[in-house]
Formats: structure tokens, sequence, C-alpha cells
């Protein structure tokens, strides 16, 4: 089984869950384009990092989620996406990636809500997801950052209504 990203659900409400996320290195590429070309154009060289085509006789193993983040670059979209590294992986642990578009990125510990969902991780559903999750938490007297991450879970052959998904948000504070 894929190992997923570690965390500890703090509370759940009815629509979605507080979790406290482990601190973990990310892989990532950026890409300025569409939400479904980025992802599309992000994962190879994500998936050659983690493979054995980077100089380790075993390479790393997969985890989920494979996660997509959207950032606004001087008028252009532009997604992150990236690859969790297994547990416990440390910068120094890992090798450097040979493909100049994969970063390494340590990501400290942090408090998020979370909601998930099933389909095909469209655009516009996570847009409609991303809109619930902001106005439960609200409801609850989050402060959210303005960073939502779509969390997706399984491989792209695999019949859109069965494919989880969730949306992650971190909160500005680590408490309410």
């Amino acid at each position: 089984m894929t190992e997923r990203q570690k965390f500890q659900m703090l509370q759940k409400y009815n629509s979605f869950e507080l979790r406290r996320y482990e601190p973990c290195v990310v892989a990532e590429v950026s890409v300025k384009d569409d939400y479904r070309s980025a992802a599309n154009k992000a994962f190879r060289p994500l998936f050659n990092y983690i493979s054995k085509n980077n100089s380790t006789a075993t390479g790393i193993s997969m985890t989920a989620p494979v996660v997509a983040r959207k950032q606004e670059a001087s008028g252009a979209q532009e997604w992150i996406i990236h690859f969790v590294m297994p547990a416990g992986s440390t910068l120094k642990d890992l090798p450097h990636p040979k493909d100049a578009k994969v970063l390494l990125r340590e990501v400290p510990e942090e408090d998020c809500v979370a909601i998930s969902f099933r389909g095909r991780a469209t655009e516009s559903l996570c847009r409609k997801n991303e809109e619930v999750l902001r106005l439960q938490a609200e409801k609850e007297h989050f402060q959210l950052s303005a960073e939502t991450r779509i969390a997706r879970f399984d491989p792209p052959f695999k019949p859109g209504f069965l494919m989880y998904n969730e949306i992650v948000i971190p909160l500005l504070k680590s408490e309410k």
C-alpha cells in the first residue's frame, strides 16, 4: 500500500476535519499553465526524481497524495505540484535532483482544515469543494490562509467516480 502523508486528526466537524500535519520534505515542480496541463507536465519530472533514474539503486517510494497548489505570478497562472517524500526523509538523506525543474523543500508542522470528496479532481469540482470548506471553517471561526491545496490520491487510470481527493487549507494561526 502507498504510504500517505502523516497527520493527526485534532477534531472532526460536520463536513471537514482539523488536522496537524507532521513536518515533511516535498519534491516540487512549478509550471505556468492551466491546472490540468500543469499537473500532467509536472508529473514526469517528479516521477523521474523518485524512480531509479535519479542515481539511487532502488529509487524513492511513491507516497500519496500528489498535491497541487496555485500561485499567482505576474498575472499568469502558476501551479506548484509536489510529491511528499517518505516519512522521516530529510534534505540531507535525499539525492539531489538531476532535473533543475525539481526542487526539494522542507515543510514544517502545520495545522490545516481538510475536506474529502470523490470524483475526478477537475478544477471546477475542486473550486466547489474549496468554497464549501472555506465557508464551513469560517463558521467555526478558523482564520484560513489564502493557499489551497488539491490532494489527489489515485492514479489517473482509476475510474473518476472512485477517485478520492481532498482540499487542504492551512490555518493562519495554529489554534481556533
